[in-house]
């Protein structure tokens, strides 16, 4: 049958023929492994949108569960005299480390009941630890045989059930923790005797895992950890990640933090961590991220945790508020116990944070600092903004309860400015500028059950002139 072309078919080809080549360069942009490239490449929008997510520290150091996560280290590297002492009390002559990883039952381990205390939680991305500096991969690793959740303990794909229910129960991002280095593996210490002029280990345990792990998940999130040591050079990290940015499963999602190598922290990476527990209290422009634990003294489950040694809902709100206000995400850990439980204070705290944020999340998800992080006259108010609205809606966030008329030094309002209470099923609270400086909000008597929530109020401004 003979085919007849006319000119408007042509042009159609030749139109759809250089929109494909439009769409296609988008994929065809290629990053070269030098931090000059690789730092180039835009953070994902998902990532600053979230603003929420929760650190998971669960393997065979949840088994002993004491001191930290870092038990094997104590006992058998530093030799510090409680973890020493604890052994010798309670174990017999001759146990090993790897003795606990039997004891690593994971016998009440639910995957959808963690993805659904995560969703009350309202977290919005969780980082699962695939494998810490023991060792032990959380996963059916090819790279860790008899060392892995697969071989001994559990017996189970732990990585992939969670990856499961988190997808298929909620909307939340799933990413992965992956220590580079290991304690007593000999081939790192092999290279570490070598000066780290050989590369053994990283070519048969680091990066084959990491390869695997992003293959097998496809995690949006690789948090790197552990190069305490050496360079990124060594570990071939950005061979890696620009494997992740070009060539990936993930390619278009995934985001990375920046701890690849000795002195990248802080300045490489998808994100900045800097150092555990990072919260500067003032802006910081490159998007970063807070890490901290409910457990102020460990990452890990600790049996011989002590009240006060949890932090308390309004230590956790403060965190949030002070962090997502100077353009951090805060991603705050829990340590399940080894019989895959996350214990109920560990819960409690959870969901105190999912509760306030049902009622406040407007200023937390997807907001962006604004141009005063904290007010200039009164202490413990910290602010957020919706900029996507013009004018921009700023968010005042109080840390207190104010016992009498409150004043915000940093906002300046217009005749059509509105002040209102997140949550409030009440009239919006007056306002003027006429007493002393600064903006004077008069604070009504609200009845406590007519409180949106109980920590931490959010006044919403509207029509701000700055």
């Amino acid at each position: 049958m003979a085919i007849a072309w006319s000119f408007r078919d042509v042009t159609i080809q030749l139109s759809c023929l250089v929109l494909t080549c439009l769409v296609v360069s988008c994929h065809t942009v290629r990053y070269q492994p030098t931090w000059e490239s690789l730092d180039t490449r835009p953070l994902p929008d998902w990532y600053d949108e979230a603003k929420f997510g929760i650190f998971i520290h669960w393997g065979v150091f949840s088994v002993p569960s004491y001191v930290s996560e870092w038990f094997w280290w104590d006992w058998q590297g530093a030799r510090e005299k409680k973890a020493v002492h604890f052994m010798q009390e309670n174990y017999p002559p001759g146990f090993t480390y790897a003795d606990f990883a039997s004891q690593f039952k994971a016998e009440f381990f639910n995957a959808t009941q963690w993805a659904q205390l995560f969703h009350e939680a309202g977290a919005r991305y969780i980082v699962f630890v695939s494998k810490h500096v023991e060792g032990f991969t959380n996963w059916p690793s090819k790279y860790s045989w008899n060392w892995n959740s697969l071989d001994v303990g559990p017996k189970r794909d732990l990585v992939g059930e969670l990856a499961s229910a988190i997808r298929n129960n909620t909307d939340i991002r799933f990413g992965l923790y992956h220590c580079l280095y290991e304690w007593f593996n000999p081939l790192f210490l092999q290279d570490k005797a070598n000066n780290f002029t050989t590369q053994n280990f990283v070519n048969a345990k680091t990066m084959p895992e990491l390869y695997e792990l992003v293959n097998t998940y496809r995690p949006d999130i690789i948090w790197s950890d552990g190069p305490t040591e050496a360079d990124d050079l060594y570990w071939k990290s950005k061979d890696f990640i620009a494997w992740l940015y070009n060539d990936s499963p993930v390619r278009d999602t995934v985001v990375i933090n920046d701890r690849w190598g000795l002195g990248d922290a802080c300045y490489h990476g998808g994100f900045y961590t800097c150092t555990d527990r990072y919260n500067p209290g003032y802006l910081v422009e490159h998007k970063w991220e807070n890490a901290m634990s409910v457990d102020r003294k460990s990452w890990g489950y600790r049996r011989d945790t002590n009240i006060n040694d949890v932090l308390t809902i309004e230590q956790l709100i403060t965190q949030l508020i002070t962090t997502v206000s100077t353009n951090g995400n805060l991603l705050m850990n829990v340590g399940p116990g080894s019989d895959g439980v996350i214990k109920p204070i560990y819960q409690e705290r959870l969901l105190q944070v999912g509760s306030w944020l049902k009622v406040n999340g407007e200023a937390i998800y997807g907001s962006r600092p604004w141009t005063y992080q904290n007010d200039t006259i009164t202490e413990g108010v910290w602010y957020t903004q919706n900029n996507k609205t013009q004018p921009a809606v700023i968010y005042a966030h109080l840390l207190f309860w104010p016992r009498t008329n409150l004043t915000l030094g940093a906002p300046v309002p217009s005749v059509k400015t509105t002040v209102t209470l997140i949550g409030y099923a009440g009239s919006a609270f007056q306002w003027s500028t006429h007493t002393t400086p600064g903006l004077q909000i008069v604070v009504p008597n609200i009845h406590m059950s007519d409180m949106p929530c109980q920590w931490a109020w959010v006044l919403k401004l509207t029509d701000i002139l700055n």
